[in-house]
C-alpha cells in the first residue's frame, strides 16, 4: 500500500514549524538559568535545580550534599508523546537515584517537544550539560547515561559532542542501559512486521471501510484513532484481555502466531503495536516528511500455521529510500566514538531486544573503535529498570576505566556489584558468560 495523496496542509504546516524549532529560527523561549527547586520526594540529601534552555527544553539537576565531582548527564527514553512539562524529568531522577545516592551529580533534559528526533534530543541533552557547567563549573568527570531510546540519544550525543572543537573532552565516558542502539532504521523492524501481521490476522488497522494508508506511517495525521480504540481492536482480534481458556481458536491463533513471528512476547504485543501506530506517525511527521522509512519487502515469514498463505497475502510495506536516509541520519549510530562506552542490557528485555547490542557492537567495530566498547548482560526480564546495585557498579567500573585505564570485564562489574549491595538492595544479575546473538536472529532479513 502507498500513501495516497500529497501531504495535507496541516502536515506541511506542522513540518514547517518543526523545522523552525529544530533550527532555532522560531525559538520563543528566553533561557532560564538553573535555580533551586524542591527535589522529588524519593530523593534525599540532594539540592535540586531547574531551568530551561532557549529551545524550551526543561533542565533538572541534582547535586548531592557531598559531591564527588562526577556528573551524570541523563537522556531519557521513549520517545514520549505526552506534552512537555517543567517536572518532566523527575521520574527519571527518582528511577536512577542510585547515581546521586552514590555521590554523583545528575542533570537531564525534558527535550524541547514530545516525540521522535534523536539529534534534537542530543542537542537538548548537551545544552543541559552546558547549563550545569555554567552554574557549577566543569566537573571532574562527565558521564553520558542513556536509557532505552535515550541510549540512542546518548550514542548520538557522544558522537556529536563528546570532543569540543578545541580538542577538550565534554564527556569522559558513556553508560548506555537497555539501549535502543541498533538505530531507528533497524530496531523497529519487528514493529513494522507486527503492523503487517496484525493487518493480515485482524484486518482492522485500518478497517475495510476506513481510508487506506501506508502502514509504515503508523496513522494518517488526520486520523482520530485513540489509544483506547486501538486497544479495543487488538483485544477483539486476539482476546489478550481474556483468560486463555475464554479465547476463541481464531483469537488464540492470532495472538500466538504474531508473537512467534515477531519474536515479541505476547504480553507486550499491544505496547509494540501502539508504538508501531502512534510513534510511527510521529516519525513520519517529524523526521521523514510523511513517508515510510520502514518496510517488510523480501521478508519470508516462517512459523505460522500456513506460511505459504501468510507470505502470499500479508501486506507488503515499501520503505521509501529518502525517508530511510532521513531516519538513518537522525538516529543511526555511526560508531565514531572517542571515549569509553559501557553498556548494560537485560537478556530478556521485552521492549528493546538484547540483540540491539549486537547491532551496536558491529557498528562500533566497523568504525574501528572496538577497543572503546565493553558490553555487559543481566539475567533479567525487564526493560525500564534493572536491579539497583547494577547502576553504581557499572558507573564505578566505567570511572576506573577512565581514571586508571582498567578496561572492565563482566566479571569485574559483577564483583563491583556485590560490593555495592551493602548500600543498594537488589540482586547482582550480571551473566559474564552470555554472548549476544546477531541482530538478524531477532529481526527477519529484508530488502533494504
Amino acid at each position: 500500500m502507498r500513501i495516497r495523496a500529497a501531504l495535507s496542509c496541516a502536515l506541511v504546516t506542522l513540518l514547517f514549524l518543526d523545522f523552525l524549532d529544530l533550527t532555532g529560527v522560531a525559538a520563543a523561549f528566553a533561557a532560564q538559568p538553573l535555580e533551586p527547586v524542591a527535589c522529588p520526594v524519593a530523593v534525599t540529601d540532594v539540592t535540586c535545580y531547574r531551568g530551561q534552555d532557549d529551545n524550551g527544553s526543561y533542565v533538572l539537576a541534582g547535586v548531592p550534599k557531598t559531591w564527588d565531582g562526577v556528573l551524570v548527564v541523563h537522556a531519557h527514553g521513549g520517545p514520549r508523546l505526552a506534552p512537555i512539562t517543567p517536572n518532566y524529568s523527575e521520574k527519571d531522577f527518582e528511577r536512577f537515584s542510585e547515581f546521586v545516592r552514590d555521590g554523583h551529580a545528575f542533570v537531564a533534559a525534558s527535550y524541547r517537544r514530545p516525540g521522535y528526533g534523536a539529534r534534537m534530543a542530543a542537542e537538548d541533552t548537551e545544552n543541559a550539560r552546558k547549563a550545569f557547567v555554567e552554574k557549577f563549573g566543569k566537573p571532574r568527570r562527565t558521564i553520558m547515561h542513556g536509557q532505552s531510546w535515550g541510549g540512542d540519544v546518548g550514542a548520538r550525543v557522544i558522537e556529536l559532542y563528546a570532543i569540543a572543537p578545541d580538542g577538550a573532552r565534554n564527556y569522559d565516558g558513556a553508560l548506555l542501559t537497555s539501549g535502543v542502539i541498533a538505530g531507528g532504521t533497524r530496531t523497529y523492524n519487528p514493529r513494522i512486521d507486527l503492523r503487517a501481521l496484525f493487518q493480515y490476522y485482524c484486518h482492522s488497522l485500518p478497517k475495510a471501510d476506513e481510508p487506506q494508508y501506508d502502514l509504515g506511517i503508523g496513522l494518517p495525521l488526520e486520523s482520530k484513532l485513540t489509544h483506547k480504540e486501538l486497544r479495543a481492536r487488538f483485544d477483539a482480534c486476539t482476546g489478550e484481555n481474556l483468560p486463555a481458556a475464554q479465547r476463541s481458536p481464531e483469537q488464540s491463533r492470532a495472538l500466538s502466531e504474531m508473537a512467534a513471528l515477531t519474536r515479541i512476547p505476547a504480553h507486550v504485543l499491544f505496547a509494540h503495536l501502539s508504538w508501531a501506530t502512534f510513534l510511527f506517525r510521529d516519525i513520519a511527521v517529524h523526521i521523514t516528511g510523511g513517508r515510510s522509512p520502514f518496510g517488510n519487502v523480501g521478508v519470508v515469514y516462517r512459523g505460522s500455521s500456513d506460511d505459504d498463505r501468510l507470505n502470499r497475502e500479508v501486506p507488503r510495506v515499501v520503505a521509501d529510500p529518502q525517508a530511510r536516509a532521513q531516519l538513518a541520519y537522525d538516529s543511526d549510530p555511526t560508531g565514531q566514538i572517542a571515549i569509553p562506552v559501557l553498556t548494560l542490557h537485560a537478556i530478556d528485555d521485552p521492549t528493546a531486544a538484547v540483540e540491539n547490542e549486537a547491532a551496536y557492537r558491529d557498528t562500533v567495530e566497523h568504525a574501528g573503535n572496538a577497543r572503546l566498547l565493553v558490553q555487559t548482560f543481566a539475567r533479567e526480564h525487564v526493560h525500564s529498570k534493572l536491579s539497583s546495585p547494577l547502576y553504581p557498579a557499572e558507573l564505578d567500573a566505567l570511572l576506573a576505566w577512565i581514571d586508571k585505564g582498567e578496561r572492565p570485564t563482566p566479571q569485574a562489574v559483577l564483583a563491583r556489584c556485590h560490593a555495592k549491595q551493602q548500600a543498594f538492595a537488589g540482586d547482582c544479575t550480571i551473566d559474564p558468560d552470555y554472548r549476544v546473538a546477531p541482530f538478524d536472529s531477532r529481526s527477519w532479513p529484508r530488502t533494504p
